[in-house]
């Protein structure tokens, strides 16, 4: 099925890059990228968004893990109904950034983040993001307009 094949490209993907990034980067180097927009850095975070809870590791661990689980069971019962497309899109794309990101959060006790973006803010350009983050937030974007769109889902 083609939502369970862009869940395994997400999560092969990234677990290919990260493993680059671990291997290849240095914390304390930048390799700009794209006319200098996009940085590639190594960055661990051990928290959650913007490593909050960095101190409280298990507990973003936990958090993570119920929540993957969670979005697995609603998956699997959207994967049920016909149509719906779009809602089983997101959450292929969310449930794809959520177990790249928990995978690393159990394997390594840190989520490996490896590129930014290139502003004139200070604070933005220090925000180090993986793809599954985009994809999370692509993911569960689509889904909430899904559901607003057909709150019979």
């Amino acid at each position: 099925m083609i939502y369970m094949l862009v869940i395994a490209v997400i999560f092969i993907a990234e677990l290919f890059i990260k493993d680059y990034i671990e291997a290849k980067k240095n914390e304390d180097t930048c390799q700009y990228i794209l006319k200098k927009h996009v940085i590639i850095r190594r960055y661990h975070n051990k928290g959650a968004l913007l490593n909050l809870g960095e101190n409280r590791r298990r507990v973003v661990a936990v958090v993570s893990i119920v929540f993957s689980v969670m979005m697995v069971l609603i998956f699997l019962i959207t994967l049920t109904n016909r149509g719906n497309h779009f809602m089983k899109t997101g959450l292929a794309l969310l449930l794809g950034g959520a177990f790249s990101n928990t995978y690393d959060r159990m394997r390594r006790k840190y989520v490996v983040d490896y590129f930014s973006f290139n502003t004139k803010f200070p604070r933005i350009t220090a925000i180090v993001f993986n793809i599954g983050d985009f994809c999370i937030a692509i993911g569960a974007a689509m889904t909430a307009i899904a559901v607003i769109l057909n709150p019979r889902i």
